[in-house]
């Protein structure tokens, strides 16, 4: 476990630091969570044998969960209050929190709504709707994982769409087929169990906390939120882009299968993910905790790291370029 508590409380720890000092350490936070990361992936291409990433890990993703409040709340400080942090230097900050909610607060939580403990999922709950994202908690498991590589998932971008129009319908899709999803499995229940209710209710209780205190933490609040969002979108986008699930005569897609994710071996920046890049597995194996997951030889692969297919396809051009031979390759002839 050393590897994933270095990867993800090095950038923690920087960013901690860096809102109440500021100066270089701003740039150390960012450069922690991009450059370094790419310059390991680099010296550390091959992710290690999961035989020997035996611990559940539960103590790391609830030791992320538990920062998670204090950290946003030091950053709507540290980049929207009364800090006394030069604008460069608030700039600086929100692009790493931003990418260390995207990237490792976002992969925590994910693990944990898929964890059997009921705190756990709660602690993953409280995690996505104080980022004013709660109805990913739902549409994930209820949607992606049911619908994954089909139309009928919001999350799985067919071939030839770029990000930037499958980012309102993502947002937009798991929201309502969320709803959908939940209001179907609590029919006959109490409206104030609803779990979308719970959302909204902390998603307000975090927003209403930092208005409080001015304009400035208000923005900054939403303006770390919608970056962090965007690296949730980009994940999504990267790991199931033009893979999809064959529909059989009876009208319904084949079993999801390892063919259905692309996946990095990159071991850093996986660790600093939680294993996120290694998607396939997760599919077949939801509940399976992420020391564990494993990369075999049948799942595609992406041909960099995935923070930095992250960037590429940002740029629809280049990405079609990069991509489009590999999906023929995958694709029988």
């Amino acid at each position: 476990m050393w590897l994933f508590t270095f990867a993800t409380l090095l950038p923690a720890a920087l960013l901690i630091c860096a809102s109440v000092t500021g100066g270089w350490l701003v740039l150390a936070a960012v450069l922690a969570i991009t450059v370094f990361t790419w310059s390991l992936d680099k010296l550390t291409p091959t992710a290690p044998n999961p035989d020997a990433e035996f611990p559940t890990g539960d103590g790391l993703s609830v030791t992320l969960g538990l920062l998670h409040l204090p950290m946003l709340a030091l950053a709507v400080w540290a980049i929207g209050g009364v800090s006394g942090l030069g604008l460069w230097e608030r700039l600086g900050l929100l692009i790493g929190y931003g990418l260390f909610f995207g990237q490792i607060g976002h992969p925590n939580a994910h693990e944990l709504i898929h964890r059997p403990g009921r705190w756990l999922r709660r602690l993953g709950k409280l995690v996505y709707s104080s980022l004013l994202i709660g109805h990913h908690v739902s549409a994930h498991p209820l949607v992606h994982h049911i619908h994954v590589g089909t139309d009928r998932d919001p999350s799985s971008a067919p071939r030839g769409q770029s990000v930037w129009y499958f980012a309102p319908h993502w947002w937009r899709g798991a929201f309502r087929e969320g709803l959908i999803a939940e209001n179907k499995r609590r029919k006959g229940r109490r409206f104030w169990q609803h779990p979308y209710l719970h959302y909204s209710l902390i998603a307000a209780l975090t927003l209403l906390s930092t208005a409080l205190f001015g304009a400035g933490p208000a923005f900054a609040l939403i303006t770390v939120c919608c970056y962090a969002q965007l690296q949730m979108i980009l994940s999504d986008y990267v790991q199931h882009y033009g893979l999809r699930r064959a529909i059989r005569e009876n009208g319904k897609p084949e079993p999801v299968g390892p063919q259905h994710s692309w996946n990095t071996p990159h071991r850093y920046s996986s660790a600093m993910m939680l294993n996120a890049p290694r998607h396939s597995d997760h599919h077949l194996n939801p509940t399976r905790p992420y020391p564990g997951l494993r990369l075999e030889a049948a799942m595609p692969r992406l041909p960099y790291a995935l923070p930095t297919m992250a960037v590429v396809a940002l740029w629809p051009a280049l990405w079609r370029r990069i991509m489009h031979p590999r999906l023929d390759a995958l694709t029988p002839q």
